[in-house]
């Protein structure tokens, strides 16, 4: 029979005394075993007694058998098995979020579960959680790998040569949106873009149908974060990087959006949106605005009622030049297309088609920031 041990008295006065000072003694059984013995084994043992004094009389409430009013009543005893289970489960489950790398090292895999504070107002998530998904993926892929400097996604030979990524176009295709509190997982990987640049690729699928979502492909090229000049890749920085090569598209040949964006101007221009300025939130760690923040800054110059009634379902950005939080931007759209067709079973599966070319540029000299070409169908057809 286990012994008592640890008790500890704290009352003012002759234990004798207790009754009339209104002393109130809590035993506290302990359920734990000592280092090194089987829990499973134990019986309850009483670990300890504690009294506490009070001038006047109080009432003492408990939640499952937890006082809360500073006296400690014990909980049901923990199982051994179902505590290992909860901590292999819940060990799975932080793994998954942080990201682990499939197919031999070479697709880096996160998982995401979506949140009521990244869904818009029809409730599925917005092309601005997508990007943000992409992004987060991508650094904790160069973080895992092992290369990772102390840059924002940098490796470490590029760190040494204060060398930061900088991407110069991207293409997103959207087959749906998301609800709130859907799973979805996330894969990327890296491949060379020609003799001086980078490609990455993401692929969006529902984490339980394996149902493909969303399908990216993007450029990037190397900068000097001191001269703010596009920079060779250096040898040393090509050799952390090419056993992570993967050759492997997510988005076909054919449907790469190669096409030239046209340069919209004040005349071709169908809707104008000034004033637009960055916050302190909206920096990067590389000092200029966060890629995603732009999306935003062109949904400005969206027409409302296109935004109600239609999904993006495919955007392409053109990055010309960086933007610091001094700048002020002026936002820019104009429809360059519109088809109505597939008229079957009188016209009920009628699909609704729009496309619209975007202009990001600088409100003081005009210069382009961003360049961008958008598809639109309609709501309808998406649900």
């Amino acid at each position: 029979m286990a012994a008592i041990s640890n008790i500890g008295l704290r009352f003012p006065g002759k234990l004798s005394d207790a009754k009339k000072e209104n002393v109130v003694f809590a035993l506290r059984p302990s359920f734990y075993s000592q280092r090194n013995t089987n829990m499973s084994n134990n019986k309850p043992r009483f670990l300890s007694v504690t009294a506490s004094y009070c001038e006047s009389p109080r009432k003492m409430d408990t939640t499952n058998r937890v006082t809360v009013n500073g006296i400690h009543v014990a909980e049901a005893p923990l199982q051994a098995g179902k505590l290992a289970k909860e901590s292999a489960a819940d060990e799975a489950i932080v793994t998954s979020l942080r990201g682990r790398f499939v197919e031999g090292k070479l697709v880096y895999r996160q998982i995401f579960f979506i949140k009521s504070y990244e869904i818009g107002p029809d409730k599925t998530i917005t092309m601005e959680t997508l990007m943000n998904f992409l992004q987060e993926t991508a650094l904790n892929h160069v973080t895992s790998s092992g290369i990772g400097g102390d840059g924002f996604g940098a490796t470490r030979e590029m760190s040494l040569r204060k060398l930061i990524w900088v991407v110069t176009r991207i293409q997103v295709q959207v087959q749906r949106y998301n609800k709130w509190g859907d799973e979805i997982e996330v894969d990327t990987w890296v491949d060379a873009a020609g003799k001086n640049g980078m490609r990455r690729d993401w692929i969006i699928r529902d984490h339980y149908t394996k149902e493909i979502i969303t399908r990216a492909t993007s450029t990037w090229v190397i900068m000097n974060r001191q001269t703010r000049r596009l920079s060779k890749i250096p040898e040393e920085v090509k050799q952390e990087l090419v056993p992570f090569y993967l050759n492997r598209l997510a988005v076909a040949t054919e449907e790469v959006d190669c096409e030239k964006i046209d340069k919209l101007t004040d005349d071709t221009a169908e809707k104008i949106r000034s004033g637009l300025a960055p916050r302190w939130n909206d920096m990067d760690a590389n000092q200029h605005v966060n890629n995603v923040k732009y999306i935003g800054w062109i949904l400005e110059s969206v027409p409302i009622e296109v935004l109600e009634e239609y999904n993006m379902t495919s955007m392409t950005l053109e990055y010309r030049r960086e933007c610091t939080q001094s700048n002020l931007v002026e936002s820019m759209t104009c429809p360059t297309a519109r088809v109505i067709e597939e008229f079957n079973n009188n016209s009920k599966n009628r699909k609704h088609h729009l496309q619209f070319t975007h202009l990001l540029r600088l409100q003081q000299d005009k210069a382009d920031v961003v360049r961008a070409r958008t598809e639109w169908n309609f709501k309808q057809k998406q649900q």
